[in-house]
């Protein structure tokens, strides 16, 4: 029982947790406009910080379900949403800026987006987020029924795609992209069934009754943007 009752506890703080801890990189960045904190070039410090935001974001989202099979902590399900929505608002952040250091000049974004392959690959990335975002509704779900999950593993490619847009574009020091891509590679071979189903561990009876209570309590909120 005790169980049971820390897994609804944690069914109903694990929402707004995502959601702050999701948009700190956000209030960091606010902060750093009004304290000076952007360095002496603001454009190229706010695009590397909503790239790397993005990108933390979304290994975030993707860690849940190894975590979840792992511990069979259920109730960790809502925070892809959260995450995930987060994840998108940085990557428009991040194209955002990009835009407004071009000065808006659609043909050279043009030429840029055709020509130069890591502007291509980041590119990409947004385009196949996109629907993910506009399609994490509840009523989308039921809409799509299953092929909303198919729609949705579009994020492993999205994910690839930032992670391989962030090597291209480091000139010098790597190891913070490549610390990405390590990150991202162990969260792909936990999906390799025969890693996924070692996670699939017999719980007791009162730990699976908690879980299931876990999600009720959490209905609607179970499946959500950038989360297979």
């Amino acid at each position: 029982m005790a169980a049971a009752g820390w897994q609804l506890a944690a069914a109903r703080w694990i929402r707004p947790a995502a959601w702050i801890g999701g948009l700190i990189p956000l209030f960091l960045l606010v902060a750093g406009v009004f304290t000076g904190g952007l360095g002496a070039d603001p454009i190229e410090y706010v695009t590397l910080r909503t790239g790397f935001a993005t990108l933390l974001m979304l290994m975030c989202t993707l860690a849940i379900t190894p975590v979840r099979r792992w511990t069979g902590w259920n109730w960790l399900a809502p925070a892809r949403r959260t995450l995930g929505l987060c994840a998108f608002l940085y990557v428009c952040l991040h194209l955002a800026t990009y835009l407004v250091d071009q000065g808006f000049a659609w043909t050279y974004i043009v030429e840029d987006v055709a020509e130069r392959p890591y502007v291509t690959a980041g590119f990409t990335a947004f385009l196949l987020l996109l629907p993910l975002a506009l399609t994490s509704t509840k009523g989308s779900i039921r809409r799509l029924g299953k092929r909303w999950q198919k729609l949705h593993r579009v994020v492993y490619l999205a994910t690839g795609l930032g992670v391989l847009h962030f090597i291209w574009l480091v000139k010098s020091d790597l190891r913070d992209p490549l610390i990405f891509a390590a990150v991202f590679a162990v969260l792909m071979a936990l999906r390799l069934p025969v890693l996924a189903g070692r996670g699939k561990k017999k719980r007791p009876a009162a730990t699976r009754r908690g879980e299931a209570e876990s999600q009720e309590a959490a209905a609607g909120e179970t499946r959500g943007a950038v989360s297979a």
